[in-house]
């Protein structure tokens, strides 16, 4: 599959035992949604990997998976930080003014006055909102995703306008 039909979901963590097993951390407003999937894409830098996932348990803060092929704690290891994706045609189509995180980035950031902001490198999720990493090449900005600074996410132009300086 190419990286335009998956939509990156989480990504692996550390290896969990001796067996196989990975950590996995869900980039999902639910975390056991990525369960709802019984193939995981796993990659790095757009090359993707079908998994089958064979068995899962729900933590507090991760997903534990046991993935198909992945035998023990060193397979485990080379699976860490890679991405964790599902084919988009899978996915249900988002509600008017939600966006799956992947769709974000790469997005151009300009201001109400015109001025760019540069691009949407990643989001990060906090308590209060989710927050769009915004680098121009020189300046990262921190923009609080949220509908007073966030004032139009036009998704076929790839650009977002927002309600924020240069200064800030």
């Amino acid at each position: 599959m190419s990286a335009d039909e998956i939509v990156t979901m989480g990504y692996i963590g550390a290896p969990f035992g001796v067996r196989g097993w990975v950590h996995v951390y869900a980039d999902t407003e639910h975390p056991d949604s990525l369960l709802d999937y019984p193939v995981w894409y796993l990659g790095k830098a757009g090359q993707w990997n079908a998994y089958r996932v064979e068995a899962s348990e729900l933590h507090t803060k991760s997903i534990v998976a046991k993935l198909e092929g992945v035998a023990d704690r060193d397979i485990a290891a080379h699976l860490r930080n890679c991405q964790v994706g599902v084919p988009r045609n899978e996915l249900p189509e988002p509600s008017e003014g939600e966006y799956y995180w992947s769709d974000l980035v790469g997005l151009e950031v300009s201001n109400v006055a015109g001025e760019s902001l540069g691009k949407v490198v990643e989001l990060l999720q906090t308590g209060a909102n989710d927050v769009l990493v915004v680098h121009d090449g020189q300046t990262e900005r921190l923009l609080p995703f949220v509908a007073s600074v966030v004032l139009a996410v036009d998704m076929p132009a790839r650009r977002i306008q927002v309600d924020w300086g240069l200064d800030y």
